[in-house]
């Protein structure tokens, strides 16, 4: 997109704003991304086929924290091959709070995951149980100056963090990875792992006995207290990113009880005393009752702030919202696609943000902020993100999935309550109230077809707003 239109039009919105007495509307489709839709004319005709939304005010749910993304380092990576000015072109869409996407809570990995350089942790040396050998020092290449370009725009940025697998020495295989890849025909995404170290759902693959829990407790904290010296708070940890999946990436398999375990006697009391919070996760299975071991295990549970859900989570989380309604929930992960970064990727991406945000969610995390074309991982697979960059021309663009997320993040304000809609355009919405009173409704048509929706709210006039065919929307009133 011309960036020179782009920044008039950005402008123009931020002029504009959300009164009390007018509504705007930003429109995105494929050919024609945030846009303001005026001078729409309603024709007789076409009344009889509006569909209705009816927005309650009063009918609120969960108190939204905010929106963000992950710290990986082949997003750092990514960015590099930029110049500088693009680089914060980047950086300032996705994080200036105004500008964009206003992103302002975030993940990022403890050591490496599965869009890391390589393998690394913080510890290799074996059995080195005090931690004497702890360095961050990878990190200073990547994660960091990736973490303080952002904070450069938003030094309210608040973080998360999570590992994927421990140092190898404290798995049961002594390797990062959980599962043998049986069909991998390209050396340089080989793992190394043979079929006789393969994880199994069910079990452990750390080693649960005190000694290597307490060390693991240590490296969490060694963790905290390294970051926070280079200028980085962590607010919060989860102790295990998927902990039901074997992976040919980075990964280590747990037992809800033991992470119960672990929460309770180890990482639970030494967060405590570092002033960081424990969320648990991440659920990536449709299994309510682990999550349910964890949170009725009575040493536990008082350490947990929150729960975090990703890809078949979702099918948990309603349950869980049942049982727990006064515990926060997070959406850790957003499904990453297949490096195309199509409409149909955003499509998909919407039904989940959709799910997510019915369900009780306060937290929203996408995945990759910024990847190479294609998308490639170390491990060989493809995945999509926020913006792409072409390392050839040292050039970037934003995909599909960017906007609809900037359609949501840049305007629903931290501590907006999600509000309940009813109608026949329920399904194509959600809906949110800023706590200046500002209702944030975000449409996607999906139809292929223009489409009227009336829209009917507590105290604000009626208003007829046209789809696009194929759009994603938000309307301020």
């Amino acid at each position: 997109m011309n960036k020179i239109y782009y920044y008039i039009a950005s402008v123009l919105i931020l002029l504009t704003g959300c009164s009390q007495s007018s509504h705007l509307h930003i429109s995105t489709t494929i050919e024609a991304p945030w846009q303001m839709v005026t001078n729409t004319v309603l024709q007789n005709s076409q009344t009889a086929s509006a569909l209705s939304l009816t927005i309650n005010t009063a009918d609120t749910g969960q108190v939204i924290e905010g929106f963000g993304a992950c710290f990986n380092e082949l997003g750092w990576d990514a960015l590099s091959f930029l110049s500088e000015e693009d680089r914060n072109e980047v950086l300032q869409e996705l994080f200036q709070p105004g500008k964009g996407a206003n992103f302002n809570i975030c993940r990022m990995p403890i050591a490496a995951n599965d869009f890391s350089r390589d393998w690394y942790s913080y510890a290799e040396t074996p059995n080195d149980y005090a931690m004497e050998h702890f360095s961050i020092k990878h990190d200073k290449e990547t994660l960091i100056p990736f973490i303080h370009s952002a904070l450069k725009f938003n030094p309210d940025i608040r973080i998360w963090a999570s590992p994927w697998c421990p140092p190898t020495w404290m798995k049961t295989n002594g390797h990062y990875a959980s599962r043998y890849q049986r069909n991998c025909r390209n050396d340089k995404f080989r793992n190394g792992l043979f079929l006789s170290q393969e994880g199994h759902e069910g079990t452990d693959m750390f080693r649960t006995d005190s000694i290597h829990l307490n060390a693991y407790a240590l490296y969490f904290q060694k963790f905290i207290q390294a970051y926070r010296k280079n200028g980085i708070n962590i607010f919060a940890v989860m102790p295990q990113n998927e902990y039901n999946s074997a992976q040919v990436f980075p990964s280590c398999i747990w037992t809800a009880n033991s992470l119960a375990k672990f929460i309770g006697s180890y990482l639970g009391p030494v967060m405590k005393k570092e002033g960081v919070e424990v969320m648990f996760g991440t659920m990536e299975r449709p299994h309510y009752l682990q999550v349910d071991t964890v949170l009725q295990n009575p040493s536990a549970t008082p350490y947990i702030s929150g729960v975090g859900f990703q890809w078949a989570g979702r099918k948990a989380i309603g349950e869980v919202r049942k049982r727990y309604p006064q515990m926060r929930l997070l959406q850790t992960e957003q499904e990453c696609g297949n490096g195309k970064n199509d409409w149909k990727g955003l499509l998909h991406s919407w039904d989940i943000l959709k799910h997510f945000m019915n369900n009780g969610v306060s937290i929203y995390n996408y995945w990759n902020m910024a990847l190479l074309e294609g998308g490639v991982s170390r491990w060989g697979w493809a995945q999509n993100s926020l913006a792409v960059v072409d390392s050839t021309r040292h050039t970037y663009r934003w995909t599909p999935e960017y906007y609809l997320m900037k359609h949501v993040s840049h305007f629903v304000s931290p501590d907006a309550h999600y509000i309940k809609s009813t109608g026949e355009a329920a399904q194509k919405s959600i809906s949110f109230v800023n706590p200046d009173g500002q209702i944030i409704i975000i449409m996607v048509e999906e139809d292929g077809q223009d489409q009227w929706i009336e829209i009917s709210a507590s105290g604000k006039e009626k208003k007829m707003v046209l789809l696009r065919a194929n759009s994603i929307n938000t309307i301020c009133l």
